[in-house]
Protein backbone atom coordinates (compact mmCIF):
# COMPACT_ATOMS: atom_id res chain seq x y z
CA UNK A 1 0.00 0.00 0.00
CA UNK A 2 1.31 3.39 -1.44
CA UNK A 3 0.90 6.63 0.93
CA UNK A 4 -1.50 7.92 -1.64
CA UNK A 5 -3.61 4.77 -1.05
CA UNK A 6 -3.92 5.05 2.55
CA UNK A 7 -7.35 5.41 3.83
CA UNK A 8 -8.45 9.32 4.49
CA UNK A 9 -10.87 10.38 7.12
CA UNK A 10 -12.70 14.20 7.40
CA UNK A 11 -13.53 15.76 10.51
CA UNK A 12 -13.80 19.84 11.91
CA UNK A 13 -11.13 21.67 13.60
CA UNK A 14 -12.76 25.19 14.85
CA UNK A 15 -15.53 24.65 12.62
CA UNK A 16 -13.36 24.03 9.43
CA UNK A 17 -12.98 20.56 7.30
CA UNK A 18 -9.85 18.89 7.84
CA UNK A 19 -8.58 15.68 5.98
CA UNK A 20 -5.75 13.47 7.37
CA UNK A 21 -5.04 9.87 7.05
CA UNK A 22 -6.83 6.83 9.09
CA UNK A 23 -4.25 6.68 12.28
CA UNK A 24 -3.44 10.63 12.29
CA UNK A 25 -3.59 11.82 16.24
CA UNK A 26 -5.88 15.04 16.57
CA UNK A 27 -2.56 16.80 17.80
CA UNK A 28 -1.24 15.85 14.05
CA UNK A 29 -4.46 17.24 12.27
CA UNK A 30 -3.88 20.46 14.32
CA UNK A 31 -0.74 20.89 12.84
CA UNK A 32 -1.86 19.97 9.56
CA UNK A 33 -4.26 22.48 9.61
CA UNK A 34 -2.34 25.20 10.90
CA UNK A 35 -3.77 25.61 14.29
CA UNK A 36 -1.45 27.27 16.89
CA UNK A 37 -2.73 26.88 20.21
CA UNK A 38 -5.21 24.32 21.13
CA UNK A 39 -5.81 26.33 24.89
CA UNK A 40 -5.15 28.42 26.76
CA UNK A 41 -2.95 28.73 30.48
CA UNK A 42 -4.27 29.99 33.74
CA UNK A 43 -2.46 33.35 32.65
CA UNK A 44 -4.03 33.38 28.99
CA UNK A 45 -1.12 32.51 26.97
CA UNK A 46 -1.38 30.09 24.32
CA UNK A 47 -0.42 26.61 24.72
CA UNK A 48 0.16 23.29 22.41
CA UNK A 49 0.91 19.55 21.84
CA UNK A 50 4.80 19.87 24.06
CA UNK A 51 5.69 15.97 25.03
CA UNK A 52 3.68 14.24 22.50
CA UNK A 53 2.76 11.53 24.71
CA UNK A 54 0.03 12.74 27.43
CA UNK A 55 2.02 13.22 30.31
CA UNK A 56 2.21 17.55 29.71
CA UNK A 57 -1.02 17.92 28.82
CA UNK A 58 -0.90 21.27 27.19
CA UNK A 59 -2.87 19.52 23.99
CA UNK A 60 -6.20 19.27 25.79
CA UNK A 61 -8.97 20.57 23.89
CA UNK A 62 -12.67 19.69 23.22
CA UNK A 63 -13.71 16.71 21.60
CA UNK A 64 -17.02 15.91 20.50
CA UNK A 65 -18.41 18.22 23.36
CA UNK A 66 -15.61 16.49 25.98
CA UNK A 67 -13.55 19.25 27.39
CA UNK A 68 -10.20 18.28 28.18
CA UNK A 69 -9.20 15.48 25.80
CA UNK A 70 -5.52 15.18 25.34
CA UNK A 71 -5.40 15.39 21.96
CA UNK A 72 -1.71 13.79 21.15
CA UNK A 73 -3.41 10.42 22.85
CA UNK A 74 -6.65 10.91 20.47
CA UNK A 75 -6.82 9.41 16.90
CA UNK A 76 -8.63 10.90 14.82
CA UNK A 77 -12.51 9.96 13.70
CA UNK A 78 -14.23 10.21 10.43
CA UNK A 79 -16.90 13.22 11.33
CA UNK A 80 -15.08 14.29 14.88
CA UNK A 81 -15.24 17.85 15.55
CA UNK A 82 -12.43 19.55 17.52
CA UNK A 83 -12.43 22.32 19.58
CA UNK A 84 -9.78 24.67 20.08
CA UNK A 85 -8.86 28.06 22.41
CA UNK A 86 -9.48 29.11 18.39
CA UNK A 87 -13.21 28.08 18.67
CA UNK A 88 -14.25 27.97 21.98
CA UNK A 89 -13.71 29.37 25.44
CA UNK A 90 -13.55 26.22 27.67
CA UNK A 91 -10.69 24.11 26.85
Amino acid sequence: MTDTDAARIRLTVDGRGVEVKAGTTVAAALAIAGVSGSRLSVGGEPREALCGMGVCQECRVTIDGRAHALACQTLCRDGQRVQTRNGTAHV
